[in-house]
């Protein structure tokens, strides 16, 4: 089966794009998390941070029978207790038509916008302040658990589509199909309606705008945008990509100059394994920081039956993929943030009670990473492990979601429910998060 985050082939081709210079760090006074180089700063210190993904977080926040705020809270409390500072949260989600796509969402193909789940975006937002942690919100998704751009183009083409993993239609298609999204002006348009929207937006729940909540680290243009799953059909779609890119940041900016955008890239695999097509991504002046998603099962790195015989070699897969963005990363002269990064639990099994031991040596070896840039100041400013679970537990026995679900885990509806998450029966993970934290904090304060 074809995930979301299965790999593109490599191939050498040649690139077809420049792109500005970076310059500068985020404009607003020291209250907001701004770039200078290589570093992220708050006030006159470093900002470095041990973070998590939790997607669901506006969708707990909702006051509706498919919300539980006071989960929410004691999630929040349960992480903020880690030393967790930084959260990366979905804020889109597009009424689809496409069978692994979770409902409600924030919108459908028109402009009447769901209050309800902004509302429950408004109220993590107000909670997270209170614990003085940090979000990332992402405003896309090139996949199609949340609708993504597959649903943009399907409200513009007459309801064409195709869903991920149907037979009739093998990888690379439906990446193929989705990346014909940032060449379709009425897509885009749509998609950008709604960026002005939730940019734009003040905060119900506290009276804030978005625009001047320090609650807000980063916007981030979607997740894991692609130029395209085969290797033609992504250089050919390279300039309308970059556009995209460029033209979306720079929309963001007009509305909102306190905060940093990024553009939720995997790096290298999100790239056809090209660092010039990484590298021109990210010069873009509107971009702040590199972002670098890391996933050995799902590259076929390593395998979940055979974890013991295959970890090292996998390690080292995992160890020259770092090391390539932090290059990268330092060659643009901007911050890295590894804000997705999971693992298997032990034999492969999705349920809370399956040891850990494999999952837990590859979290030691992306935070030494971290450390160790943080320590000779280099430019990775902290990591989002994917995904925090929590209470959450799967709703049926066959770990699949089904839509109407409101047991809430890390891993999105179009996988296996216990997957990659954290939960909160998971000591031995949750010890080296906190042991990981203390460790970083202190290179703040050295």
């Amino acid at each position: 089966m074809v995930t979301r985050r299965q790999m593109l082939a490599t191939g050498a081709v040649a690139t077809a794009a420049l792109a500005t210079p970076a310059i500068g760090a985020a404009a607003g006074d020291a209250r907001f998390v701004r770039r200078v180089g290589t570093s992220l700063r708050l006030g006159d210190k470093p900002y470095r941070f041990v973070g998590a993904n939790i997607w669901y977080g506006a969708y707990l926040g909702a006051d509706a029978a498919f919300g539980d705020r006071e989960r929410l809270r004691r999630e929040l409390d349960a992480m903020a207790a880690l030393g967790i500072t930084n959260l990366r949260v979905l804020a889109s989600s597009e009424l689809s038509p496409l069978r692994n796509s979770i409902t409600p969402t924030f919108r459908g193909p028109g402009k009447d916008y769901n209050e309800t789940l902004f509302g429950g975006l408004d109220f993590l937002l107000a909670e997270m302040a209170k614990r003085g942690l940090r979000a990332v919100l992402y405003v896309g998704n090139f996949w199609e658990w949340s609708g993504g751009m597959m649903t943009y183009l399907s409200y513009v083409n007459g309801g064409k589509y195709i869903d991920m993993n149907d037979p009739a239609h093998p990888w690379p298609e439906f990446a193929d199909m989705a990346s014909q999204f940032y060449g379709n002006p009425a897509a885009v348009a749509l998609y950008r309606d709604y960026v002005r929207t939730v940019v734009g937006r003040t905060n119900r729940s506290t009276g804030t705008a978005y625009a001047d909540d320090p609650t807000i680290m980063a916007w981030q243009l979607a997740n894991e945008p692609r130029p395209g799953g085969g290797v033609d059909v992504a250089i050919a779609n390279l300039p309308a990509f970059y556009r995209w890119v460029r033209d979306t940041a720079a929309l963001i900016k007009t509305i909102d100059r306190n905060h940093l955008v990024s553009t939720g890239s995997e790096g290298l695999k999100g790239c056809i394994e090209r660092a010039d097509i990484v590298e021109a991504e990210h010069r873009i002046d509107g971009i702040d920081y590199l972002t670098s998603h890391v996933w050995p099962l799902n590259w076929t790195w390593v395998d979940a039956k055979n974890l013991a015989g295959t970890y090292d070699a996998g390690a080292a897969k995992v160890q020259d993929y770092i090391d390539a963005h932090i290059a990268i990363a330092t060659r643009l002269g901007k911050p890295l943030v590894i804000e997705e990064f999971g693992y298997p639990r032990d034999g492969g099994s999705y349920a809370p009670t399956a040891s850990t031991a494999f999952k837990d040596r590859f979290y030691r070896q992306v935070y030494a990473s971290v450390l160790a840039s943080a320590k000779a100041n280099g430019p990775v400013a902290g990591s989002n492990f994917w995904a925090w679970s929590g209470e959450g537990r799967a709703a049926h026995p066959d770990f699949k979601f089904q839509r109407g679900d409101r047991s809430y885990v890390g891993d999105p509806p179009h996988e296996p429910q216990g997957w990659y998450g954290v939960f909160s029966t998971d000591r031995s993970t949750q010890q080296l998060i906190r042991e990981h934290a203390t460790a970083l904090a202190a290179t703040v304060t050295a």
